[in-house]
């Protein structure tokens, strides 16, 4: 792999699937790939001869030996996650290769420990899921076709079969960039995405426990804050943070993730009002709105959102009904 001759990557050649799309992107990534027909050469190929002179072989082959570079997962006694969950051609190019491309993409940033934990993330919620659609099957049960998911996406790139560009000996190679090109995507805004999850776990532990009130949770930037209340447990009923358009919020927390209620509602007599006949009834004289379902509060400055929290804390409060549909 030190060799500086271009490298020879190859897979299977007509129609591709999510899969072997998602396992080059890796690849391209984690070797620094960046120009084919110049630093690599793509074969895309079912000749023997073709891919067994390759460097690395994924999703053809009939071979999986990580030590010569063999993706395959169609053969018996193809590997199984712990689960038993079967491998794709991704799941066994991500477990080799899948921390060195997620360390590409957070250049320059050099932090080992951080693109381990993100391609575990990675893996769980996305290459798991290419491996069940790949596979068809999954520990929950049959798996059931997505027409939005992500394989239906790649697998829509395919020319379609009347098309001038799927027949002949490079039938697909143009669709198959182009699908490339969707899942580099893909792939960077999600890594973009759960660092600054991660990112955001660190800085809302922080803001809490820098906070005077337990209840209240108060961050001096708009970021992910419910899954680190729920994952810690924090016994946080208001979060407090500025907005886009400059206002500061006031979120009352749901009682689990995804309810529509709340721990503490803000209270009854503020629901549906609005600037002026708001100020009024609580005195804070840039307060902006309360929802109708009292699950969310503005005002004007980070003071106003503060003292409009801990007006709710003080008040006897019922929690609100979820809405109804």
């Amino acid at each position: 792999m030190t060799d500086t001759k271009p490298l020879i990557l190859a897979t299977h050649s007509g129609k591709f699937h999510c899969d072997e799309v998602f396992a080059y992107v890796v690849l391209c990534l984690a070797l620094g790939l960046e120009q084919p027909g110049i630093d690599h050469h793509l074969r895309r190929t079912r000749d023997a001869a073709l891919f067994t002179s390759a460097d690395i072989v994924w999703d053809v082959g009939g071979v999986y030996d990580e030590a010569t570079n063999r993706f395959d997962h169609h053969q018996r006694g193809a590997p199984l996650r712990d689960d038993g969950t079967p491998f794709s051609a991704a799941g066994l190019v991500w477990q080799v290769y899948g921390p060195r491309a997620v360390a590409a993409l957070l250049a320059p940033e050099n932090d080992p420990a951080l693109a381990t934990d993100i391609a575990r993330e990675v893996d769980n919620s996305v290459v798991r899921r290419i491996d069940e659609q790949d596979n068809g099957v999954s520990l929950e049960g049959p798996v059931k076709r997505d027409n939005l998911g992500l394989a239906r996406l790649i697998e829509d790139c395919n020319p379609a079969w009347d098309h001038a560009d799927a027949t002949g000996p490079h039938a697909g190679d143009i669709a198959f960039a182009e699908a490339v090109a969707l899942m580099a995507g893909v792939l960077r805004r999600r890594v973009a995405n759960l660092r600054a999850r991660l990112a955001a776990q660190s800085a809302v532990m922080a803001a809490y426990k820098a906070g005077e009130d337990p209840r209240l949770l108060v961050l001096e930037r708009g970021m992910p804050w419910k899954n680190v209340v729920f994952a810690q447990n924090l016994p946080v009923l208001f979060a407090i943070s500025p907005a886009s358009n400059g206002n500061w919020m006031v979120d009352a927390v749901p009682p689990e993730p995804g309810a529509f209620g709340q721990r503490l509602s803000l209270p009854e007599s503020w629901a549906g009002l609005q600037n002026e006949a708001l100020a009024a009834e609580t005195g804070v004289p840039d307060a902006v709105f309360v929802h109708l379902r009292r699950f969310v509060a503005a005002a004007k400055s980070r003071t106003g959102a503060l003292a409009l929290a801990r007006l709710a804390l003080a008040t006897d409060t019922i929690p609100s009904s979820p809405p109804t549909t």
